[in-house]
């Protein structure tokens, strides 16, 4: 648990322009998703 946490703040974005955070939101985003999207087809 300690390592997920170290990885999201590692990974955090702290910008102060609203549209540079909302472009590391979507990114982050589409990576989980990516990620989910290979563990599912793996482990389905």
């Amino acid at each position: 648990m300690h390592e997920l946490l170290r990885l999201a703040r590692s990974i955090r974005c702290d910008a102060a322009n609203p549209g540079q955070a909302f472009s590391h939101r979507l990114r982050i985003g589409v990576l989980v998703a990516a990620l989910i999207l290979i563990l599912s087809s793996i482990f389905g």
